[in-house]
């Protein structure tokens, strides 16, 4: 996939399987017609809603130099009603 780098498994993306909600790291050029497009080609899903968000930059020094890590955006994506995202679901049991 182009623009999505991987699922995030936390407390809160977990919970919002139950909205059919799934949380996504993605890269940060793409912009939400990308993403909406790979994921409804990818997964055979129907998108309704798409909210993103940057994370804040982590730093990383070598020596004397500073820099920056975290180059993604995050993406909270909803689905229509009966649509889902079955390998995610599988987190939410355990």
């Amino acid at each position: 996939m182009n623009g999505i780098k991987y699922a995030v498994l936390t407390e809160k993306s977990v919970s919002l399987f139950r909205k059919n909600q799934y949380t996504l790291n993605v890269e940060s050029g793409s912009t939400r017609t990308e993403i909406k497009h790979w994921v409804e080609l990818f997964f055979g899903v129907k998108v309704t809603a798409m909210n993103s968000h940057r994370l804040p930059r982590k730093g990383r020094r070598m020596r004397p130099i500073m820099g920056h890590t975290m180059h993604y955006k995050r993406m909270i994506i909803t689905l229509q009603p009966g649509y889902s995202i079955p390998p995610l679901r599988k987190k939410e049991l355990k």
